[in-house]
């Protein structure tokens, strides 16, 4: 699933390739693609026609853009494999292509939403009353990421502290913290020298303090680098990856040296995924003797 640096690369694209300009003609070529629109694909299709697209906008993993004066934006979720490329109209058809948006320029270049697994997809909403960002109502929920300038890092630490959760899970709930995946949550944590499963509970404000710094340290860096692509179905808006996993410390590194000690790095499943960590320099919370079941210290 694209983290947060890597739909800021394709949020970025969008800026300088689709910002302003006017749609002239939408085709959704699989109804998939546009199943969280609940009025169906003819509706979608016609309601973004004639409609002129505003800045291109982010919160977490998730992408809107403004369309025109209605109240409305487009929002776009890549689930696992989807794509929005800006590609010459003449060029071939790729072979998941699901939405084509056509403009009313003569720019010679058109948007495409392509999506191999079909898990991703675009839809139409009111904006929530009163944004300036032309915020989607259905993912108001979102909590701010943690490059957002509107982030609060007292308030996340109080949240953080009151969820008596462990911290990897913390990082990855939406509402508490948005654009954090698995892949960003082992790095933070390896730099922090934080073992996934510590207690939220137990972090002091310079911990969290220190944690939010890595966040934002190793999310700059992706972004630097266009992100991390694993494969060819994650590419920004002109189909080229980016190679940040190749300076990843922690994530896909089970057996490799730890960069800073040098023991072998670990891998344990967890929900349905894996964490990577370092058994030396993160070590697994303490269980507290005599106390409750499940119970855990530092």
């Amino acid at each position: 699933m694209p983290e947060l640096p890597e739909v800021e690369v394709v949020r970025r694209g969008l800026e300088t390739w689709v910002c302003g300009r006017t749609v002239a003609r939408v085709e959704v070529l699989h109804p998939r693609a546009v199943r969280r629109h609940p009025a169906g694909a003819a509706d979608f299709a016609a309601r973004l026609t004639g409609q002129r697209l505003g800045t291109a906008r982010r919160r977490g993993k998730y992408l809107w853009l403004p369309a025109g004066s209605t109240g409305l934006s487009v929002l776009a979720h890549l689930g696992m494999s989807g794509q929005l490329l800006v590609q010459p109209e003449d060029a071939p058809d790729e072979k998941h292509l699901r939405v084509r948006v056509r403009f009313t320029d003569d720019a010679g270049t058109e948007l495409r939403f392509v999506d191999q697994r079909t898990f991703g997809g675009l839809s139409l909403h009111d904006t929530v009353p009163g944004s300036d960002e032309g915020l989607p109502d259905v993912i108001a929920h979102i909590a701010r990421d943690p490059l957002d300038p509107a982030f609060d890092d007292a308030a996340f630490h109080t949240a953080l502290r009151r969820r008596r959760t462990t911290v990897k899970r913390a990082l990855l709930d939406q509402s508490l913290i948005s654009g954090v995946g698995n892949i960003y949550a082992d790095e933070a944590l390896w730099r922090s020298r934080l073992h996934y499963d510590r207690p939220t509970a137990a972090l002091t404000r310079p911990r969290t303090d220190e944690l939010l710094t890595h966040i934002r340290e190793v999310m700059n860096e992706a972004l630097a680098v266009g992100g991390t692509s694993f494969d060819s179905l994650y590419v920004n808006v002109n189909g080229e990856s980016g190679y940040f996993d190749r300076s990843l410390d922690a994530y896909g590194r089970e057996d490799e040296p730890c960069r800073r000690c040098g023991t072998p790095m670990r891998r344990r499943p967890w929900m349905n995924r894996s964490s990577y960590f370092c058994p030396r320099c993160q070590r697994p919370p303490r269980v507290r003797p005599g106390g409750p079941s499940g119970a855990r210290g530092q």
